[in-house]
């Protein structure tokens, strides 16, 4: 891990990213690291929890696991989040440019 990899650990067979989420985005999608989280645009808005469902199931499709092993840990009322997916797939191709070779 280099030092601009603070947003992402890996915890046994577990991923640990910070995340950084901007809600009521045009359309889901990651949008590159802001300091140390991976900012992450979502199309819903914050109220009622919408935003973070939405996030888990983005983050779920993305590492090709169920929602069920999206896991947020951290951060429910605020932009600001820590989430854990367990036994995550690859690293999706739009943040696996942003790593070090220990997380592919």
């Amino acid at each position: 891990m280099t030092s601009t990899d603070s947003w992402i650990s890996r915890q046994g067979q577990d991923l640990v990213l910070r995340i950084q989420v901007q809600p009521r985005a045009d359309r889901d999608g990651f949008a590159g690291v802001l300091g140390d989280a991976l900012r992450v645009r979502i199309a819903a808005p914050p109220a009622d929890g919408r935003a973070n469902a939405r996030l888990v199931a983005f983050l779920a499709g993305a590492f090709g696991v169920p929602r069920s092993q999206v896991e947020l840990v951290a951060g429910h009322g605020g932009r600001r989040k820590r989430v854990r997916i367990h036994s995550p797939g690859p690293l999706p191709a739009e943040i696996g440019t942003l790593v070090d070779s220990d997380y592919k």
